[in-house]
């Protein structure tokens, strides 16, 4: 039989896994005492120098263009499509490979790539087409987004509120322009307002103090008694409308009616009609017996009266 030492093998064990669990500080600082030894870890005291060979690259290349078909490559080199924009404005285009292109004007750089991606859509299109293969998504197509749909919504909630506050800017703006107009509308009524009235109270004037006797500022006032230097008659130059007519011509014009009941001189001189009997209250049809009046009984007497028969 063979005798195993437990604690030697115990020991060992447990080194081991010391050593497992070593972690990445303590490995440092073993490293830098120099307590590692060679192996796995080697220092990279010098940085790595980067080769430009041109002439290996092209020569990889040409051997790729050798061996393996325009299907597997996919390469065009084209130049950009004609600018249809200087096209239609009728502006002179330059020729292929002569065009000057400043990489600091973004606008100009892009518009640059595009056309050059047109031209090599135009290019490509015919040869996929004579190698049978398909340029356009299935509609059973299904892909799975880059990013996740949490992501997307919290996009679509931020394009949503800078919308609205959008929205809201230019309704704030519109409704400012409306309170300034309004405002300049109001202020031109006030002034054409105070223009009138300070013409009115000129013309009345004038009227008061006789320079003038036309009435022509007081055209339209239906209500001139409210006014102390007005006259109390009304002026009314306007004919009456088809109903008054026909109520004139139905009924007839009574004649005056305002101020007929006014004594005169005539009136008041005349006694003939003048009874003391009914002036003194001795007599006359309003009374009976006795001088005592036909007065009508009070409710409360007419209710026993009732109430006797």
């Amino acid at each position: 039989m063979v005798e195993i030492d437990v604690d030697t093998q115990l020991g060992c064990e447990s080194e081991e896994e010391e050593e497992e669990e070593l972690s990445d500080g303590e490995l440092q600082e073993a490293f830098a005492k120099g307590l590692l030894k060679p192996g796995l870890n080697i220092p990279l005291c010098e940085p790595k120098k980067t080769i430009n060979n041109v002439e290996g690259l092209k020569k990889c290349l040409s051997e790729f263009k050798k061996t393996l078909s325009w299907v597997e490559r996919l390469d065009l080199t084209n130049p950009p499509a004609v600018d249809i924009v200087a096209k239609a404005e009728g502006r002179q285009q330059q020729t292929e490979g002569n065009e000057v292109i400043n990489a600091e004007d973004d606008f100009q750089r892009e518009m640059y790539f595009y056309r050059q991606a047109q031209a090599t859509v135009l290019e490509a299109l015919p040869k996929l087409r004579k190698f049978k293969i398909s340029t356009k998504r299935p509609e059973d197509y299904f892909a799975e987004m880059a990013k996740s749909d949490p992501h997307m919504q919290k996009i679509r909630k931020k394009l949503l509120i800078k919308q609205t506050a959008m929205e809201k800017s230019e309704m704030a703006k519109k409704l400012r322009e409306q309170r300034k107009y309004g405002k300049k509308v109001q202020t031109e009524v006030i002034q054409k307002r105070q223009k009138e009235k300070k013409a009115m109270m000129s013309a009345v004037k004038k009227y008061q103090k006789g320079m003038t006797d036309r009435l022509d500022f007081l055209e339209g006032d239906q209500d001139q008694g409210k006014k102390g230097s007005a006259p109390k008659t009304q002026i009314n130059k306007k004919n009456p409308n088809a109903k008054r007519k026909y109520k004139d011509k139905k009924f007839g014009f009574g004649g005056k009616k305002k101020g007929s009941k006014w004594n005169t001189k005539e009136s008041h001189n005349d006694m003939s009609g003048f009874k003391a009997k009914v002036a003194h209250g001795k007599g006359g049809k309003k009374f009976g017996k006795g001088g005592k009046s036909n007065k009508r009984p009070g409710k409360e007497t007419r209710r026993k009266m009732k109430a006797r028969k």
